[in-house]
């Protein structure tokens, strides 16, 4: 597969900030912050909308919305809200339809499932000359939220909008990519374009990417960068407070193992959705404890699994008690989530003759061909299935490599 690389780069500048603006390198500043520490300069005479959801906020968990609608040197006219909606009411699958926000009086769009003409006529019809991107990633190629962001981005050109990308950090990240490369004749709403499962980037880096390589006209993007991140660092070391991105990711633990056990949504098995550990916790009727000990004996690095039983609240099983896995990641550093995911889907399907694959081939969708599913069916061990991905791993990491902006 070619991942081929335009040579428009001009267009997505990163926003300078003054040399005089103070930068205390001990501490994570967002995107945001930094906007805002240069008085919105990136955003004067313009109107402006917000792409965002309840992860857009302060270090004091004030939302960016809130604060900037009181700010009289920003023209905040609309906010768009993506899956989950701007205020997070919805659960998976849903968004909040077009209302007026109570707090703020701000009219509310709905992005959710539009991309194309019906999304620019959205931004259209709100007025704003500025979109501005504000919400949190988790690090996989299937949280739907980098797709918002390149809806939005396609959009805001056909509309002849600006575009604006505030960073957040990648809470597991941004040592490397990992994991598949999506075959683009699988391209759904859980990955537009070929990007590895685990991409290991911030949102202002994707953007760049989409803009450089998949955009067929790219639009005029500035992203504004964070200061004193560090690709390794994990949310943890960010010192900001953790809003869950959508309801079933309630911790960075969750984020840490969601690019490899996600996959589950592709089986007949619980991915522990409905419970307090949602991905976390693996299980189905009928499994037990010789789950937890194949899938030990696979001597994955810096994680152990623990023989588990729940009853999911909702979703797969619901009320009804399950055995499977509990997931310890012992060593964040050493660990791979992907191939993690691979093991165990491998280790399931051989200790629990009731094992199947979702009957749409989601597992298609999610891992971006029929490769993975093909493969360990036929009683590819979980070596053979992570090695057939690696060369064209290898051509996006060297892709991805261009776009990124830290260290």
């Amino acid at each position: 597969m070619h991942l081929s690389r335009r040579t428009l780069l001009a267009s997505a500048t990163t926003a300078a900030l003054p040399a005089s603006t103070p930068e205390r390198r001990e501490h994570l500043h967002t995107g945001f912050e930094r906007l805002a520490a240069d008085g919105y300069a990136l955003l004067s005479g313009q109107r402006v909308g917000v792409v965002t959801n309840p992860t857009g906020i302060t270090r004091d968990a004030e939302h960016i919305v809130d604060v900037m609608h009181r700010d009289p040197r920003v023209r905040l006219a609309a906010v768009f809200g993506p899956e989950h909606g701007f205020r997070g009411t919805a659960q998976a699958g849903g968004s909040e339809g077009r209302y007026d926000d109570p707090a703020t009086g701000l009219p509310v769009y709905d992005t959710y499932l539009k991309s194309g003409r019906p999304l620019a006529d959205v931004f259209t019809a709100s007025g704003v000359d500025t979109v501005v991107f504000d919400i949190q990633d988790v690090g996989a190629r299937f949280y739907t939220y980098i797709w918002t962001l390149y809806d939005c981005m396609e959009a805001a050109q056909l509309a002849g909008k600006r575009f604006v990308v505030l960073d957040r950090p990648n809470p597991v990240t941004g040592r490397e990519a990992r994991g598949p490369v999506l075959h683009k004749e699988f391209a759904t709403f859980v990955g537009r374009q070929p990007i590895a499962q685990a991409h290991g980037m911030t949102v202002a880096e994707l953007a760049r990417l989409f803009n450089g390589e998949f955009l067929a006209t790219p639009v005029p993007l500035e992203t504004v960068r964070m200061s004193g991140w560090k690709r390794s660092g994990f949310y943890d070391a960010s010192g900001l407070p953790w809003v869950p991105p959508s309801p079933n990711m309630p911790t960075p633990d969750t984020a840490l193992v969601y690019s490899g056990t996600c996959l589950f949504e592709g089986t007949n098995l619980s991915e522990g959705r409905g419970t307090t550990r949602p991905f976390e916790l693996l299980g189905a009727e009928g499994l037990d404890g010789r789950w937890a000990a194949a899938a030990n004996e696979a001597g994955l690095p810096g994680v152990q699994f623990r023989e588990a039983y729940f009853a999911p609240t909702f979703s797969k099983f619901q009320g009804r008690t399950v055995g499977g896995v509990q997931i310890h990641v012992t060593d964040r550093a050493a660990y791979d989530p992907v191939r993690t995911g691979i093991a165990l889907l491998v280790t399931a399907r051989k200790a629990w003759s009731g094992f199947a694959w979702r009957a749409d081939d989601w597992i298609d969708k999610l891992t971006g061909s029929a490769r993975v599913r093909t493969m360990i069916d036929a009683g590819a061990g979980t070596d053979e299935v992570t090695g057939a991905w690696q060369e064209e791993l290898a051509a996006f990491r060297r892709i991805r490599k261009e776009y990124l902006l830290y260290k």
